[in-house]
């Protein structure tokens, strides 16, 4: 099966995903209404799902199991059958080796996204069968931080030619994030104090040790309420780090919650200590829109999005010492504070909006294939 252009029109995209969170979702879209003829296979048990068949836009529902899921690639290839596309785009490594099995034989261009820092090798197996496979033809990266990563990737003359990597980032909206502030009473903070949140996944990078002692190294008239948000709350070492800390009454663990936006926006500072691997982290973003100071270690592409001194404040990673001397810099100084939250509510606003994630996005498109 072959892919003829089709004149001077627009290409046909395939986009393959999981669970589509809100800027993938609104890319789609805008994809589509700027004139992309585009579907979407992805799992019907994502928030944003409904979204996208009221938009007419999901070919299939799609929830793949593995990187060799044998049911997901003939669906894939099923729908490649009943239209001439001309690119496919994966949005993660499942969808990825599947497409790329799915379209064996086609000269349909295959266009990878990579969100994070790590786990891919010249030496491992299952990275020949995602993004080092000689059919990619780009690798958009969400972050100039992974496209440097990539790049430097080697193994004696092997490496990841410039051409195929490309920086766009996921671009968001000001006006998706409308949710009131939560009440943080509900967890056991007190009505008026200065609250620190964090909100990550369950994992040694994500430093939710090195914020909890840089609480600890806090001053005693520093008088911080510390609100880590996720399944955290699941980690006995964690636990017992904050239960040893000088004011464990000052640590709270909410679990996993479906409004960590408004967690956030309720919170006076946002953390995010990360020891490495972050790409553009969406927690960040969430944050800094509703004009919440953010203060990020210098890790993957967290320096890209939070200015230091302008939009946030900017760590080392692994360094309680300057994290703690940043956090009581902003309870010392809340005019400070509030002007950084303000210019990192904007700098979304002027720099990671979503109109500009659709007009890179379809210029490259429309590179692939020919219209450029």
């Amino acid at each position: 099966m072959t892919n003829p252009r089709q004149g001077g029109s627009l290409p046909s995209i395939l986009c393959l995903t999981d669970a589509c969170d809100r800027p993938e979702t609104e890319l789609f879209i805008g994809l589509r209404k700027a004139g992309f003829d585009l579907d979407v296979m992805c799992n019907p048990k994502g928030r944003n799902y409904q979204r996208l068949v009221d938009e007419g836009m999901v070919a299939s529902p799609m929830a793949l199991k593995s990187r060799f899921d044998k049911e997901g690639t003939e669906a894939i290839r099923q729908q490649l059958a009943k239209k001439n596309y001309e690119v496919i785009h994966a949005y993660n490594p499942r969808a990825l080796a599947c497409g790329l099995r799915a379209s064996r034989g086609t000269d349909i261009k295959i266009v990878a996204y990579r969100g994070v820092i790590g786990n891919i090798s010249f030496l491992n197996p299952e990275s020949w069968i995602t993004f080092l496979h000689p059919r990619v033809s780009k690798i958009v990266c969400v972050a100039d931080a992974i496209k440097d990563y990539l790049a430097s990737l080697r193994l004696l003359w092997m490496h990841i030619p410039e051409r195929k990597l490309q920086r766009i980032y996921k671009g968001h909206d000001l006006d998706w994030y409308q949710s009131p502030k939560a009440d943080l009473t509900q967890f056991g903070v007190p009505e008026g104090a200065f609250v620190v949140c964090c909100t990550g996944r369950n994992t040694p990078r994500k430093g939710f040790d090195d914020l909890i002692e840089a609480v600890d190294k806090l001053p005693a008239d520093v008088n911080v309420h510390l609100l880590l948000v996720g399944d955290v709350i699941d980690n006995e070492e964690i636990q017992a780090q904050a239960a040893a800390t000088s004011h464990p009454e000052r640590i709270h663990f909410t679990g996993y919650r479906t409004d960590a936006p408004a967690i956030a926006a309720a919170s006076d500072v946002f953390v995010l200590p990360s020891k490495e691997r972050e790409g553009l982290p969406r927690a960040v973003i969430e944050a800094m829109v509703y004009g919440v100071t953010p203060v990020v270690t210098s890790v993957g592409g967290m320096p890209e999005l939070v200015e230091d001194g302008v939009s946030g404040i900017v760590v080392p990673p692994k360094n309680a010492t300057e994290l703690s001397e940043a956090i009581e810099r902003l309870y010392r100084d809340r005019e400070l504070s509030a002007k950084l939250g303000q210019a990192a509510r904007q700098r979304i606003a002027r720099d990671f909006h979503t109109s500009q994630t659709v007009s890179e996005t379809g210029e490259l498109y429309k590179t692939l294939t020919g219209r450029a």
